[in-house]
């Protein structure tokens, strides 16, 4: 049953994955500029005016017919398809031009994912107890305080966080605990196996922070919804009355129906602190994704911004088969059909 779920559960997200990308490739072509004539402009500055112009021209024209943009967008799109069954997402046009794509991509994948895996863990760690404390004394001073904090913690601007923990922790700020930028430990060879590690978890304190201040608020409010309305059900009541202890109750009979909702969510997390790393990466200079992304989406660097688009696409349609797999971990009385989790 669940090896036929997730072979139909495939075979729709093949078909959702390829209507994205092509909604995707129409509006990058519909979309205001051209990559070849970046390219253009920076031979007409290499060398003699004339001559270099006419040889941007060429280079124009050439580029515009290897990137398929003088053919319509089906045709276009057709072809690109065709290269990226063959395992070729193409060559960058702007921001490394002539590296393959997916090499750019394997250099900075691995950057954001453990920048983001870190933030997972840390938005976890930190939501559920904070959740399950505010259900278990829901409408008190205490829960009345920490909802207040959590509203207030997740209006801030990640951009305006970054800064401020710059301006105070890092380099040049009013305490110097933190490295300005990077990933990297200065004189890593130097440094002892306890003395790296140490230098490394400086490095990604804060970045890891701004990434997951923000889902820590939202997936803390949640975790107290979903509690307590799993702690006003009627077997909880039950429990309560046969004399279960009030830790009992909270955590292996309320929490394990709240976690319906907090598996629901992660479907989309990984997906969302990706593309939502584009500014915590650029505050922090750090070479991953986001600042790939940004890259690559002010240059137009058109084969580099689809291969991104694939990449979000599947992680996406992933996170979400991942959650309904994960419903049947949570909960045995789920049972996963055709179309979607159902609960016998």
């Amino acid at each position: 049953m669940v090896f036929e779920y997730i072979i139909k559960r495939l075979l729709l997200a093949g078909v959702t994955l390829l209507v994205i990308l092509f909604a995707s490739y129409a509006l990058l072509r519909l979309a205001p500029g051209d990559p070849t004539k970046s390219n253009m402009l920076n031979a007409g500055e290499a060398g003699n005016a004339v001559s270099a112009e006419k040889g941007g021209l060429r280079s124009n024209h050439s580029m515009r017919q290897k990137l398929h943009l003088d053919r319509p967008i089906a045709v276009g799109f057709w072809y690109w398809m065709r290269n990226v069954c063959k395992g070729d997402f193409g060559e960058s046009v702007s921001v490394d031009p002539g590296r393959p794509v997916l090499d750019l991509i394997a250099e900075a994948l691995p950057v954001t994912l453990k920048l983001n895996i870190f933030a997972i863990i840390l938005t976890y760690l930190c939501a559920i107890p904070i959740g399950v404390y505010s259900a278990r004394y829901a409408n008190s001073k205490g829960d009345q305080l920490t909802g207040f904090f959590l509203f207030v913690l997740y209006s801030l601007p990640a951009m305006w966080v970054g800064l401020l923990l710059q301006s105070f922790f890092c380099a040049g700020g009013v305490w110097e605990i933190f490295p300005l930028k990077g990933l990297t430990p200065a004189n890593a060879e130097r440094l002892s196996i306890w003395q790296l590690h140490w230098e490394l978890v400086k490095c990604y304190a804060l970045p890891v922070l701004c990434l997951s201040y923000g889902g820590l608020a939202a997936l803390s409010r949640y975790a107290r919804s979903g509690m307590i309305e799993a702690l006003r059900g009627d077997f909880v009541r039950t429990a309560r009355a046969k004399g279960v202890s009030e830790s009992t109750l909270l955590w292996h009979h309320a929490f394990r129906n709240a976690l319906i909702t907090l598996i629901t969510l992660f479907g989309g997390l990984l997906p969302a602190l990706i593309s939502g790393s584009v500014i915590v990466e650029y505050i922090f200079s750090i070479p991953g994704m986001g600042t790939l992304s940004l890259n690559s989406l002010s240059s137009r660097d058109y084969p580099l911004q689809m291969a991104l688009f694939a990449i979000g696409g599947a992680l996406t349609l992933g996170g979400i088969l991942l959650s309904d797999l994960l419903y049947t971990a949570a909960d045995p009385r789920i049972r996963l059909e055709s179309g979607s989790g159902s609960k016998n």
